[in-house]
């Protein structure tokens, strides 16, 4: 990139988790960006990584920064909605941590806000970055399995006890597994499969110590076939993230990129293939092609959480679209009104 390209200059609003791991390493190795401020109310952990950045202590001066141009969004969900609204009315970009918001009519009012400012406003659904999902997209672009019958789609952990952080699993609006995971479950989905005719949701409690859910399970009714989508905090032992079944055969793909791991590692990403693919086969295709059977153990290619950032620099210059448009973040989140609506009147949901 030449030293005339444009450079966006951005800032985080927090840096726990989210803005350590998914968001700094990656808009300061980017070429095009310029990590400019990040936000830590009490702390200083970041100056040792990136003592270059200004350090603020609330959000508000963060998007009082005028030579900021892209504001990161990634405070606890309840937060969302109010700091993407403070951010686009100071006429800055925004990128916001899944999910979008709690409610579908917040989500819709910063999708028009975002329109009428003139602004780009952008879900961070990184998992569609995924080198597992890109194996399963593959294979289904290319129509490898027949006629689809069933999918299963899986996010599952071991976490007997509580996480200790109440924006996630405390009484706080917008905690609970099926804020925190579904939506990466139900973008691929989406993404993969288009909109459902309906769906039935189960939304459960499986611990005594966390306040709301720690398990779903959604079904999707298509014309043709069936779409699950499961997440839970009690599975010790692993299984396919991804199993799909058609007329022709089934695909199996473990949850294997391992690019969350090499960043809790502290490797630095790049534009470049910066994460080991998986070390052993991490998917099997048994299906007919061509009139033969195989059935074939195969290795998902490395994925790269950067292609995101690519997409909005890309996209904040004019080379490419928005790579998760808000209309995408709507409908994530009305499926998640239309999975609580399921659960608690124990139904099946017209969409």
């Amino acid at each position: 990139m030449s030293k005339k390209a444009t450079i966006i200059k951005t800032g985080i609003c927090s840096y726990g988790m989210s803005g350590k791991l998914f968001h700094a390493p990656f808009i300061e190795a980017h070429p095009g960006c310029d990590l400019s401020a990040i936000v830590e109310r009490n702390k200083d952990d970041s100056r040792e990584r990136y003592p270059g950045s200004k350090l603020y202590r609330s959000v508000e001066e963060l998007i009082a920064d005028k030579e900021l141009q892209l504001i990161v969004v990634n405070t606890p969900t309840h937060l969302h909605f109010e700091q993407v609204r403070m951010a686009l009315l100071a006429g800055k970009h925004v990128v916001v941590e899944k999910p979008f918001t709690i409610t579908v009519k917040e989500a819709e009012e910063l999708t028009a806000l975002a329109k009428n400012q003139k602004l780009q406003l952008s879900i961070y659904q990184n998992r569609r970055y995924d080198g597992d999902y890109r194996a399963v997209k593959k294979v289904v672009e290319e129509k490898l399995l027949g006629e689809l019958r069933e999918v299963e789609i899986r996010y599952d952990r071991y976490r007997p006890g509580y996480s200790g952080k109440p924006h996630k699993e405390g009484d706080m609006p917008g905690a609970g597994i099926i804020y925190d995971l579904s939506p990466h479950l139900v973008d691929q989905a989406l993404q993969l499969f288009g909109w459902p005719k309906a769906l039935f949701a189960d939304v459960w409690k499986m611990r005594d110590d966390v306040v709301p859910p720690d398990y779903f399970e959604m079904l999707f009714y298509y014309d043709k076939f069936r779409v699950r989508l499961k997440a839970t905090c009690i599975c010790r032992e692993s299984v396919p993230g991804y199993m799909l079944h058609g007329m022709k055969g089934s695909f199996l793909q473990q949850r294997s990129d391992m690019q969350e791991q090499q960043l809790l590692a502290g490797d630095t990403p790049s534009l470049e293939t910066w994460c080991a693919a998986p070390s052993q086969p991490d998917g099997l295709l048994h299906t007919e092609i061509n009139g033969q059977v195989i059935c074939k153990q195969q290795t998902s290619s490395a994925g790269n959480y950067m292609g995101y950032y690519d997409d909005i620099y890309k996209s904040l210059t004019g080379k490419g679209p928005n790579p998760v448009p808000p209309e995408d973040g709507i409908k994530t989140i009305r499926i998640i009104e239309a999975a609580l609506e399921s659960a608690k009147a124990g139904r099946v949901v017209e969409l």
